[in-house]
């Protein structure tokens, strides 16, 4: 069996469309002194559509005072990370998150405060642009945390036998109940059908490195005796992780109000998309992004557009 690491290594380098490797080089390019590397994952991953959609990078910096030349953006990057940013390049969109290196490896570990970085990158993603073979293996170095960090929240949470796409399933479930999601409630599920052989494998390689012990026997994957507590540990987080991830949902739309050119109507297209609403933003919505925004989200929240 390979490595964790190693198969994280082999599933980034994986050829994206071209089109998306011309957008992170790009992309790269407005950050000269800082970009080490690109990741490109989510629904476009997947689908292969590009057109009329909005695509979803990653960048990765050195350092984020060596990444801005306004200060106050680098010290918000640094508090409340990632800074999101629109992206246009020829017919394509999309919005990239900006994270240092030191802060995208420890996001993609168990012991993270938010959820939001390792519950994606648990899940498929592209390399796809490097400034050099140490930034390549920093990715996937960082990366191999992903996988572990979400099944070891499962394997708190679940019976003490079960199978490892279930536990996958029942770890997506958490994540997407950790934040203010658009998404409908069947999308965990539809996450692991999409390629479960893929899940799978990361699944029996990973179960390997989660602070939780864990065997498996047969098709099954069995907790095994807990004497340091980290089961308990690992729930009672749970609670904090779940109020912590709906407020850094809102605190970060807040902030996208003053980053993000187009944010808010960028939410609206994506809560409507997935809830299937119809939601449409007015002219003062626009002007005043942020108080648009606290408006917005609870009204979001009555309807079940987001959860």
């Amino acid at each position: 069996m390979l490595s964790l690491t190693q198969l994280v290594a082999d599933e980034i380098a994986v050829p994206a469309l071209p089109q998306v490797h011309a957008f992170a080089e790009y992309i790269a390019a407005q950050y000269p002194n800082a970009a080490r590397a690109v990741l490109f994952y989510g629904s476009c991953l997947r689908s292969e559509q590009l057109e009329g959609q909005m695509l979803d990078f990653y960048l990765i910096v050195s350092g984020y005072d060596s990444a801005y030349d306004r200060k106050w953006l680098a010290k918000w990057n640094r508090r409340l990370p990632p800074n999101v940013f629109p992206f246009q390049f020829e017919r394509l969109m999309a919005k990239v998150a900006i994270l240092s290196e030191e802060d995208f490896h420890d996001l993609n570990r168990p012991a993270a405060s938010a959820v939001s970085v390792w519950a994606r990158f648990a899940q498929p993603s592209r390399l796809v642009w490097a400034a050099d073979d140490a930034a390549r293996k920093m990715a996937a170095k960082a990366i191999s945390g992903a996988a572990p960090a979400l099944l070891n929240a499962a394997l708190a949470t679940t019976e003490r036998e079960v199978g490892v796409l279930d536990l996958w399933q029942s770890g997506f479930q958490m994540t997407y109940g950790a934040e203010l999601r658009a998404e409908r409630n069947d999308r965990p599920a539809s996450v692991v059908e999409f390629d479960p052989v893929r899940y799978d494998r990361f699944g029996l390689a990973a179960l390997r490195h989660t602070p939780i012990a864990n065997e498996l026997r047969g098709d099954k994957v069995h907790i095994l005796p807990d004497p340091y507590g980290r089961i308990m540990q690992e729930r009672k987080r749970w609670p904090a992780l779940r109020r912590r991830g709906k407020m850094l949902t809102v605190a970060r739309l807040a902030k996208a109000a003053f980053t993000y050119a187009g944010g808010i109507d960028y939410l609206a297209w994506k809560i409507n998309r997935h809830a299937g609403t119809q939601i449409e933003i007015k002219p003062w919505q626009r002007r005043w992004p942020l108080v648009a925004a606290l408006f917005l989200v609870p009204r979001l929240l009555v309807k079940g557009a987001v959860r």
